[in-house]
């Protein structure tokens, strides 16, 4: 389930995920996150946990000429269902479909409970579901919001045929972007979907989206005002030190670099700046969650972690402490050095093949972000930690990696706002989950729009905390979250 990002240290690893890792996703919607999920059908004891299956769809939905074809990978668990029940469908993201989910999870609770049949159904791009032969701009074309929900339209329809499921009830789950495509395919395909959970969905695209790092502050802050302050300090003192060439050698030694810093042009600075961000903003984004039957590494690092490495004054000043951070991060996810070259970077968005750097996930989820959303989290706004990554940085990458310019990028978000509504949800049924920590509540519902369209704002969790499957030390409030939802799951499977 999750937003990805592209600025982790782990990106630089493996060109990040934006989902809260199920169903495929990276990290922070611009990604989602970046402690990326395993793919691959087996649990974290190597033992099989699902098998592929594979769905004929069209690549071209809306484009009765074309018949052109392709095979998209979903996956099922008949365990739970009785004869009559409901059809629970789990949406991809932007990432491999990770098969543990159709092992583990809150949707499976509620299953289990309603005698429902979970399937899940992988975003075409992303995994193993390649509708073309490459990525190329022309075949990217095909990539979007839109399309993904013509496939899920089409597979339900076909699905419900083939496995005599007439006349039954089918509820959509998601988590981040998967949460937003939730929502959309109820909205859009009301005849096909009777309710959706819709959990830490951005519902308005924004090309700035400034509000991340604002919320990033306030979720460091839980831990003591005194450390978003240290980290604001740290990462001024470091654009500092990349202003004078003469401390570079200082900075490589410092942050562990793969070979000499190098600061030649605004998107270097930039680059090297938002990667070092991006430790603090994926532990936020994914605090304290529990993700490790997915596969995720990283989970014993959180916000207050962190904090007690920025507020250690025997590592000396908060410039230290932040390399010292950095170098945790490292650590954890075994990466023997950082590659702080945007060129580098450069050239793995541009590789358009399928075996390239960046066709985990990185190269066709930034393409939606310049094509449909934006989701910039930028450093425009004053009251969050970071310095040096501003909107421009990021809209250059859309004509460095794809040829979008900045005026083509508004006019995609303004159609996106156009066709879905943004805030202005005008369904029934679709019940929205956030957390507070999660940076991306910003672009979500909090409050009830109807009651019928209810929020579920949960203080003190993350991205998706409610997806994943319970344990005793949850707080109290997500754990009456779970059974809100699952309340009105009760209810509206009656209607």
């Amino acid at each position: 389930m999750a937003l990805q990002r592209r600025g982790s240290l782990l990106c630089t690893a493996a060109l990040l995920v934006l989902l809260c890792g199920v169903v495929g996703g990276q990290g922070r919607f611009k990604g989602f996150g970046s402690f990326r999920s395993i793919d691959g059908g087996q649990d974290t004891g190597g033992r099989a946990v699902s098998e592929e299956l594979w769905f004929t769809q069209r690549l071209d939905h809306f484009n009765g000429a074309d018949s052109r074809e392709w095979k998209q990978r979903y996956f099922v668990n008949e365990a739970f269902y009785k004869p009559g029940g409901p059809v629970f469908l789990m949406i991809g993201g932007e990432g491999p479909s990770n098969p543990a989910w159709m092992q583990n999870g809150t949707w499976l609770t509620y299953a289990k409970q309603f005698g429902a049949l979970c399937l899940m159904l992988e975003h075409r791009f992303y995994g193993k579901s390649h509708p073309t032969a490459d990525l190329s701009a022309g075949s990217l074309r095909y990539l979007s919001s839109r399309q993904a929900l013509a496939d899920l339209a089409h597979f339900r329809a076909v699905t419900a045929e083939a496995r005599g499921l007439a006349g039954r009830k089918w509820v959509a789950f998601g988590g981040s972007y998967p949460g937003s495509l939730a929502v959309w395919f109820r909205l859009k395909y009301p005849h096909l979907v009777h309710a959706s959970v819709a959990t830490s969905a951005p519902v308005r695209a924004t090309v700035n989206f400034p509000e991340y790092l604002e919320v990033v502050w306030r979720s460091l802050a839980s831990e003591g005002v005194e450390c978003p302050v240290l980290v604001q300090e740290a990462s001024r003192a470091l654009v500092g030190r990349l202003n004078d060439p003469k401390t570079y050698d200082n900075v490589t030694k410092d942050f562990n670099l793969c070979s000499k810093l190098q600061i030649k042009t605004e998107m270097d600075s930039a680059y090297f700046l938002e990667l070092l961000a991006g430790n603090f903003m994926d532990v936020v984004q994914y605090n304290a969650d529990n993700r490790g039957f997915e596969g995720a590494r990283g989970g014993n690092i959180t916000i207050k972690v962190l904090c007690g490495v920025m507020g250690d004054s025997s590592l000396g000043e908060p410039y230290a402490r932040y390399a010292a951070v950095a170098r945790l991060m490292m650590d954890t996810f075994s990466i023997k050095c950082l590659n702080a070259s945007y060129q580098s970077y450069l050239r793995d968005m541009t590789d358009a093949s399928w075996d390239g750097p960046a066709a985990g996930g990185g190269r066709q989820w930034v393409y939606q972000t310049c094509t449909e959303f934006g989701f910039y989290q930028s450093t425009d706004s004053p009251n969050q930690p970071f310095s040096g990554f501003p909107l421009a940085y990021h809209v250059k990458q859309c004509a460095d990696f794809y040829n979008v310019s900045g005026e083509q990028l508004a006019a995609a978000v303004a159609q996106t706002n156009e066709f879905y509504g943004g805030y202005d949800i005008r369904s029934s049924r679709i019940v929205l989950p956030n957390g507070s920590i999660d940076p991306w509540h910003a672009l979500g519902v909090t409050r009830d729009i109807t009651p019928d369209l209810p929020a579920v704002f949960i203080k003190g969790t993350a991205h998706c905390a409610n997806m994943y499957p319970a344990r005793s030390e949850d707080l109290p409030q997500l754990a009456l979250a779970r059974d809100h939802i699952f309340l009105l799951l009760q209810k509206w499977l009656k209607q």
